[in-house]
């Protein structure tokens, strides 16, 4: 994503090139890592800088497949940590259970996902959560097909609207946000898994709309405009102290990664888990989401060390401090 980003990734290639060279990479071990687009810059960020630091004797491989396709490999034990850009599922969880899978729960920054529009578009400035209802809902389908639909005061042009495909942990989270329940949507959009696809399709679209999350429209701010977004008082654009003070509102949220309760007995995910959270606050900002409190970073350190396993994020409302939700019980 940012030139400190590909730096460091051409850093991880020559270690892992020299370690190829000298024949050790097949005894090297492997951290498998899969699932959400939204959570992978972060998690990219530290494998590299782990990679770097243990001189290449140890590979982590990350994946996009969406936080859907993550927890399928996850709780099918083929991968050691999943990125999740929303909590567990309860039919997630079934999965896990029925293949022994237990994991390690933890909120690793705060996301704030984010409405783009092109910059051409000076008419949307701000929208509504119920005009977000009216454009994204099911019954949409066919029916909202022009802007002006949605405001008299708006082109009568249509609209092109970008999203997430239906594995993805964003899409779950905005429709259920927006909408009121998990993908529930109109279902003609274009859709990807991969939020620069949605980058390039606002960026070339006046009349176009969609949402993804806040590190790929900051990283893309040249090309799209983010859209404030009124919930009741007024626009509020997406930034660090509106996702802190929870203005932002409802799509600012926490993002994850679970951690396979038996993949902690290997010494490089345990080593590379506590790498993560000691590093987590400078790469998180770094790549341009919002890291949480020293607190919950050590609580999720403790969590590891204590092998504290389940969900305590299931049904939970938004306006509770993460370090409270944190020292809850679990949810198996």
């Amino acid at each position: 994503m940012s030139n400190t980003i590909h730096f460091r990734t051409l850093i991880a290639t020559m270690f892992l090139s020299a370690s190829i060279t000298a024949g050790v990479v097949n005894a090297s071990p492997i951290i498998k890592i899969d699932g959400s687009s939204t959570v992978f810059p972060i998690t990219e960020a530290v494998a590299e800088d782990f990679q770097i630091a243990k001189r290449g004797a140890i590979r982590v491989t990350v994946g996009i497949s969406g936080t859907g396709g993550g927890f399928k490999k996850f709780c099918r034990n083929e991968i050691d940590i999943v990125n999740a850009s929303r909590s567990i599922t309860q039919l997630e969880m079934d999965a896990c259970k029925q293949e022994g899978v237990q994991y390690i729960e933890m909120p690793i920054a705060f996301d704030a996902l984010t409405i783009v529009v092109n910059p051409k578009n000076t008419w949307s400035k701000t929208i509504t959560i119920d005009e977000l209802k009216r454009i994204w809902e099911p019954g949409a389908q066919g029916v909202i097909t022009h802007w002006n639909q949605i405001n008299p005061a708006w082109p009568d042009k249509k609209i092109k609207l970008y999203g997430p495909g239906a594995d993805s942990g964003t899409f779950e989270y905005f429709t259920e946000a927006i909408v009121g329940k998990a993908k529930s949507s109109r279902g003609d959009f274009t859709a990807s898994e991969d939020d620069n696809v949605l980058v390039q399709g606002v960026a070339s679209d006046i009349y176009a709309l969609g949402f993804f999350g806040f590190a790929y429209y900051i990283e893309n701010s040249k090309k799209i405009n983010a859209v404030a977004v009124d919930s009741g008082n007024g626009g509020v654009i997406p930034s660090a102290a509106t996702v802190e003070n929870n203005s932002y509102k409802p799509l600012s949220r926490p993002i994850f990664i679970y951690v396979n309760a038996k993949s902690t007995e290997k010494p490089e995910v345990n080593e590379f888990v506590n790498f993560y959270m000691k590093n987590a606050p400078e790469l998180v900002t770094e790549v341009k989401y919002f890291p949480l409190s020293k607190e919950v970073y050590n609580l999720n350190i403790e969590h590891l060390d204590k092998k504290k396993t389940g969900t305590v994020f299931k049904d939970m409302g938004t306006n509770i401090k993460l370090e409270d939700i944190l020292k809850l019980e679990s949810s198996l």
